[in-house]
This record gives C-alpha cells, structure tokens and sequence, in this order.
C-alpha cells in the first residue's frame, strides 16, 4: 500500500457482488479481512452498519483507497452524520478505516449473527431456515388468509 492510500474494510453492499460495489471501483483489492470480535454487524434494510461493542469477529474486504476516492465514499455514507469512519483493529493485528454506527443509532435493527454480510436471513443465495415456531404459526393462520 501506498503512503497516499488509506486501508478501508468494508462488509456490507459495498463488497465484490454487491449492489454498490462501484463506488469502490478506483480502489484496490487487498482481499479478505476479518476484524477481531469486537462488533455486532446490523442490518439496516439495503445496507449494513458495524457496531463497535459487540461480540461478533465481522467477515468483509480490504480495499486501498485514494483520499479523493474516500472523501467521495465519505459523502455517500453520510461521514460524520449517519456513520463515522473510524480506525477499526482487523483479526491479523492490521488496522484499518471502518463506517461505524453509533449503539444508539442501531437499537432495533436485526442484527446479522454470522458477522457476515452474505449470509444474513433473505440474502440473495443466503440459507433459508423455516422458523415453526408457534408465534410464527400464528402469524401465518392469521395473516395468510389461503390457510
């Protein structure tokens, strides 16, 4: 990595495959990185957020970047409003910029267990596992008139 490029690990829709991928597409690939278990990983609908204080060692990429390539990256995440870029420490001892969610900011979105982005519950190839349970049951008599 270049003295000019700043290391950020990503983990969400910004990922090889993803839908927003290309606002990453002047970076360069350092490949896979996972941070230390430190984190919680949620799901906000069309994208993810990391959370600093949690539990979860969270799966994503590392990409170097120009400043002019992150100062736009900045802009679209919404730095320092919605998230907060922060140095975050990665599994190898590495460390690197991350977009953070404040705690607070996350109370009730559904947190993705796995820490890791593709695999969370409705992903596109992501494992399906039928919950039965009886509110589950209920909630579909109730509100699935065909049964």
């Amino acid at each position: 990595m270049t003295t000019s490029e700043i290391a950020l690990f990503v983990y969400d829709n910004l990922m090889k495959g993803e839908d927003q991928h290309e606002w990453l597409a002047s970076a360069r690939s350092l490949g896979e990185a996972t941070t230390t278990p430190q984190y919680a990983l949620v799901d906000l609908g069309t994208s993810g957020a990391l959370v600093q204080g949690g539990f979860v060692a969270v799966t994503g990429e590392l990409y170097a970047l120009s400043p002019a390539a992150l100062a736009a990256l900045d802009v679209h995440r919404g730095h320092p409003i919605l998230h907060r870029r922060t140095a975050i420490r990665l599994a190898d001892g590495r460390e690197a910029e991350a977009y953070l969610l404040s705690m607070e900011q996350a109370a009730g979105c559904r947190r993705v267990r796995e820490g890791d982005w593709r695999k969370r519950r409705g992903a596109p190839g992501a494992t399906r596992s039928r919950d039965n349970s009886p509110l589950v049951s209920w909630a579909k008599r109730r509100f699935d008139p065909s049964r």
